[in-house]
């Protein structure tokens, strides 16, 4: 019975050692290299500000969200536009447009399809900071978590003036596009 009982702990042991996330799910995930993007719209003319460096982390024990940008990495294609927009979101001030909060909806990291995802917190641009509500998904996959996101914010709830050109200003209303691909924190 003994020699049979230090095989089976052998074994297990062998077992831990060569797949280790196979008897525990992850509980944190990251990512350094997101993308984020805006769609802003005037008059007969729509342009698009991306960027590659979208940081995030989602802790699942506590459901704990957290984002941020470092807004001078945003690229709308003509260097002019760029300046003008970080002129207006005077981003030497205010460098970072974040979001912390929680998940608030339930999410199985075991199932493998995609699952609506709700979180609820503080976004923050240009010093302001204010409690929403987004909607996105999130799917399980072999290298970690997809985040896909879609929320609208009004550039006067915070506090940033439109830029115009000539007679035509830009839309206060602001698409914001998320994705990325959170991986284990080893």
């Amino acid at each position: 019975m003994t020699r049979r009982f230090g095989w089976a702990v052998v074994l297990f042991g062998l077992f831990l050692t060569l797949f280790p996330t196979g008897l525990r799910a992850q509980s944190a995930y990251e990512s350094k290299t997101g993308h984020a993007e805006f769609t802003s719209s005037m008059p007969g003319f729509t342009f698009t500000g991306k960027s590659d460096h979208l940081v995030g982390k989602i802790t699942l024990p506590d459901s704990t969200v957290d984002f941020y940008l470092d807004l001078t990495t945003v690229d709308t294609g003509i260097g002019m536009r760029n300046r003008d927009m970080r002129e207006t979101l005077d981003t030497k001030k205010y460098p970072f447009a974040s979001f912390y909060g929680k998940l608030i909806s339930p999410f199985d990291i075991t199932q493998k399809e995609t699952q609506p995802a709700t979180v609820s917190g503080n976004f923050k641009v240009h010093g302001v900071s204010r409690q929403v509500t987004i909607q996105g998904k999130l799917t399980p996959t072999g290298q970690g978590v997809r985040v896909e996101a879609s929320w609208t914010l009004m550039l006067k709830d915070y506090n940033i003036k439109p830029p115009s050109i000539l007679f035509y200003k830009v839309d206060q209303e602001q698409k914001i596009h998320i994705k990325t691909l959170l991986t284990p924190i080893q």
